[in-house]
């Protein structure tokens, strides 16, 4: 063979042996696992069969991964994780477990769609200005955006849980969204309500550490269970508390141990 001919047979070829070696899902510049982890995702919808789901407001459904290959997330309901192995422009959530909680039936019916699609498939993963979409190879698909943390002040921080010694309650139903806390940077001062007093005191934060001065509430009478989730949260007023930002959960430790957990914007 000449050296024109052979010349002709690799250029013939070598667009052939990349076409092979390029995953029909890669997008170019960084790989998946760099796009993904450590980034908190929302998810916007979901498409199965050719049917596109919005994600029902105040759903919270989402997705973060871990540099060390580990996903949390809600479904929309119900918490779950998983293991993420990432294989250049894809990836693939397996071993996935999730709480066993149930809500109304739409948001229900948005998380079946997702756990289906998301958990034990090989999904395709294209991103272009802070969001991504996931795609399976039957053409399922996940559309997120990147969600950013909740700022410490400012943020209506809404209770979701209190404990002590090691356990945790939610709030009774009647208490559900009404008790929360607000941080003002500006005049060092932290207000809310506590299930059915509304309430202001003294804040100062300071080294992972929230001190909290006497509390001045209104003076209403209110439902037995909200008394009693009101008389917790008063258990962090004239003291000093630890806290951890995680996103859009704020936990709040006092010294004698009792915990408050709280969600972002709800």
């Amino acid at each position: 063979m000449d050296k024109q001919r052979l010349t002709l047979a690799v250029l013939t070829v070598l667009p052939l042996v990349m076409a092979c070696g390029r995953d029909a899902g890669d997008t170019g510049g960084a790989s998946a696992a760099a796009e993904m982890s450590g980034v908190h995702w929302k998810v916007d919808s979901v498409t199965v069969d050719g049917t596109t789901r919005q994600a029902p407001a105040g759903a919270g459904a989402g997705l973060r991964i871990g540099t060390d290959g580990t996903a949390v997330g809600s479904y929309g309901c119900n918490q779950f994780s998983a293991k993420a192995a990432f294989t250049g422009h894809r990836v693939e959530l397996t071993h996935a477990r999730q709480t066993l909680m149930a809500c109304e039936p739409r948001r229900m019916a948005f998380e079946r769609a997702m756990s289906r699609t998301l958990t034990d498939r090989s999904l395709a993963v294209g991103g272009k200005d802070g969001g991504l979409t996931l795609t399976a190879r039957d053409g399922d698909r996940i559309h997120l955006t990147e969600e950013k943390d909740a700022p410490l002040y400012g943020t209506k921080w809404t209770i979701t849980s209190l404990g002590a010694d090691g356990t945790a309650t939610s709030p009774p139903q009647k208490a559900k969204g009404s008790a929360y806390l607000t941080l003002d940077r500006k005049s060092g001062r932290v207000t809310g309500r506590l299930g059915c007093n509304h309430v202001t005191a003294k804040a100062t934060v300071r080294d992972g550490r929230i001190t909290l001065g006497p509390a001045s509430t209104t003076r209403m009478m209110c439902d037995a269970s909200l008394m009693r989730t009101e008389k917790s949260l008063l258990r962090l007023f004239d003291g000093t508390a630890t806290y951890r930002l995680d996103h859009r959960t704020l936990t709040l430790t006092s010294e004698n141990g009792e915990k408050s957990e709280a969600v972002a914007g709800q």
